[in-house]
């Protein structure tokens, strides 16, 4: 009879995970990143890249799904890379994460008000409009953007853009002295 123990129980469970990689801002860089995923079969979720208050290095902001046995394994890979400077699993860090997503929503002027109604309660913004469409900028965590679209999906989305997360740890939490 084989027992489970509470550690290997909770490392059989696959989460979304959110990994940092600062690499050094090269030309190839980013497809060996991606191209370690894709040969080890791991799925991307959503992946932003841009550069860092450093030219010379650009942070990689990947959400992928897996137990924490095949996210070692990621890390570990990634950390092999050439360009790879640092890899870090924010999973279970305190962090800051955003997403931003670009919604263009039909709207009709009996519709119009609605939606602005919908934006203004999510914290949005309208920064686009045509007597047919309003286009939304939400920023927020994942789940915020998930709810806003859900809202704004029975006025019919015509077009959605979405970033991938951005995150960073989070340097201070507890109390102020």
């Amino acid at each position: 009879m084989s027992i489970l123990t509470t550690t290997s129980v909770a490392d059989a469970v696959s989460r979304t995970h959110t990994i940092s990689i600062l690499v050094e801002n090269r030309f190839g860089a980013f497809v060996r990143v991606a191209g370690l995923f894709s040969a080890k079969g791991y799925n991307i979720d959503s992946i932003s890249v841009g550069p860092t208050e450093d030219d010379s290095v650009s942070r990689m902001t990947i959400v992928t799904h897996g137990d924490d046995g095949i996210i070692e394994q990621i890390t570990k890979q990634l950390n092999k890379l050439i360009d790879t400077l640092k890899v870090t699993d924010l999973t279970y860090e305190p962090l800051v994460e955003r997403d931003l997503a670009l919604i263009k929503v039909q709207t009709t002027p009996e519709t119009r008000s609605e939606i602005m109604q919908i934006v203004e309660i999510f914290r949005a913004k309208i920064i686009d409009i045509s007597p047919k469409t309003l286009t939304v900028e939400a920023v927020g965590s994942s789940e915020k953007v998930d709810a806003i679209i859900k809202m704004l999906k029975p006025f019919v989305i015509k077009e959605i853009a979405r970033t991938g997360r951005v995150a960073l740890k989070r340097e201070y939490y507890g109390e102020v002295e």
